[in-house]
């Protein structure tokens, strides 16, 4: 090994070291926290940021690219080179100073967003938004992006990715799931979900909760499961990747399915091979491709009948006395009813993807200008009851649902549709290899994790998304798979 490659590796892990501080710090912050000391956790994230920040660009990074660019290296080490010259040259030309006010007004943001949830306010968290949104502008612009400001915020979660491939596959996706939501509104099959909203104490779900993630593959040695406002999984690094879950004792469905959710996160993270830990490989392709393993497990996988048959026997032995006498095929319909409804992650499979196309048009109107901060609720109430027929009545089951415009993360939404997408894709990919109806209704999830991590996770950042979608799949990105699957699926269940 050359002396540029040790000090090039060197680098790695000093940055993932700093990030691996960032990330327990962040799961901290949103889970056990006490509020008091939220405001030096936030000075503490931007300082350790700005570290991060100072070594991906750097002098010696920029000397170690050049000079390893044109040498006889290894594939892992000949990419982390291509990714650190990725982040290398985002970064080269904003300020330190704006990067670690991004960062600092970011974390101060959530806080603030925590504070307009409790009360109902969007007036709160908008002043802190605006700024957000204007360093977001910004920042596409020092990146070269002046026509369409948005494309370069959608490259930083979703490389390859622009809003005119969105448009065309959401506009592909978009009436239709409009259409058959209004067909379900008015089918002559009714789907009571009142027999799920029982009460079911918190430690039954958690117990439930937890022994799904187990049967998953879920290795609970690098990893824990906890409660959270907002649902989310952090792998600290690839050996200590955490899930948290959010409570309704009244409607078990949030926490079950949103563990599962979570957990499909989880193990793309647990599986990245080892060779690409403490490099800057180390994560998922993307956050399209993150979200289609999320989205695999929890929707594919966990509202299929056959997962049903196999753990409902389980789910008894958690479940309170009044589920007892539950019939099946009226729960497995209940699990799957289309109900438009205020939040998106309590959203059914249906119309989760409107909940995605309405923040996605929004924010892409926020960055191009098309839209201001103080008009964002009203806006947004309008699109839902355009495209789902309902409105919200407060803030806090509209505009202020979601931590990410409060986080800074503007182009991330749209990669939870375009994640679902992948999903569909896979789904089809992995069904010519594995009989998926079978194994999932014997409960035996280890050849289907054994494919995913063959195929998609070992592999960690080493692929572009389109890149691995194509090798995966056979094909570029297609919504047509997932048209079918949910068109198939609920012609069925509503006798369409």
């Amino acid at each position: 090994m050359s002396t540029s490659e040790q000090k090039f590796i060197d680098l790695m892990k000093q940055i993932t070291a700093y990030s691996e501080a960032i990330a327990l710090i962040h799961w901290d912050l949103r889970t056990h926290a006490p509020k008091k000391g939220m405001d030096q956790r936030s000075e503490t994230i931007s300082l350790l940021s700005e570290k991060v920040t100072e070594l991906q660009r750097s002098d010696l990074m920029k000397q170690l690219i050049t000079e390893l660019k044109t040498s006889n290296i290894s594939p892992i080490i000949e990419k982390s080179v291509q990714e650190c010259e990725r982040i290398y040259n985002k970064q080269k030309n904003i300020p330190t100073e704006e990067v670690v006010e991004f960062i600092r007004l970011s974390s101060k943001s959530e806080t603030a967003w925590q504070e307009a949830r409790e009360k109902r306010d969007f007036s709160i968290l908008a002043p802190y938004l605006e700024k957000l949104v204007e360093m977001n502008k910004k920042f596409a612009q020092y990146q070269g992006y002046t026509e369409n400001l948005y494309d370069g915020l959608l490259n930083d979660f979703e490389p390859g990715l622009t809003t005119e491939i969105l448009d065309r596959v959401f506009n592909q996706l978009k009436p239709v799931l409009i259409k058959l939501v209004k067909q379900i509104n008015n089918a002559n099959v009714t789907v009571d979900a009142s027999l799920l909203q029982k009460p079911f104490p918190k430690q039954a779900q958690e117990a439930f909760s937890l022994a799904v993630l187990d049967k998953m593959g879920y290795d609970f040695d690098a990893g824990r499961l906890d409660e959270t406002i907002h649902p989310f999984a952090i792998g600290i690094n690839p050996n200590d990747v955490r899930v948290t879950t959010r409570y309704d004792e009244n409607d078990f469905r949030t926490a079950v399915f949103g563990t599962i959710h979570e957990g499909g996160h989880a193990l793309y993270e647990q599986n990245i091979d080892p060779d690409l830990h403490q490099t800057v490989l180390a994560k998922g392709a993307s956050m399209g491709i993150h979200e289609s393993q999320s989205l695999f497990w929890e929707n594919f996988i966990g509202r299929s009948r056959s997962f049903w048959e196999s753990h409902f026997k389980l789910f008894k032995e958690h479940a309170p006395d009044s589920f007892q006498s539950v019939d099946f095929d009226e729960f497995f319909k209940a699990i799957n009813e289309v109900k438009p409804s205020m939040i998106r992650i309590e959203a059914d499979e249906l119309t989760y993807s409107l909940h995605i196309i309405i923040r996605y048009e929004l924010e892409k109107e926020l960055i191009n200008g098309d839209l201001k901060v103080k008009d964002l609720p009203k806006a947004w109430n309008d699109k839902m009851e355009a495209y789902l027929g309902i409105r919200p009545e407060n803030d806090l089951e509209g505009v202020l649902q979601d931590i990410h415009w409060a986080a800074g993360d503007i182009g991330y939404f749209p990669t939870y549709a375009l994640g679902y997408m992948y999903a569909a894709q896979i789904f089809n990919a992995i069904e010519k290899d594995i009989s998926m109806d079978q194994m999932i209704r014997l409960g035996d999830f280890e050849p289907i994790k054994a494919w995913l991590t063959e195929k998609i996770h070992r592999h960690g950042k080493m692929k572009q998304p389109l890149e691995l979608i194509e090798e995966v799949t056979g094909e570029g990105l297609n919504p047509d798979y997932l048209i079918k699957y949910l068109t198939n699926k609920y012609t069925d269940i509503y006798q369409l």
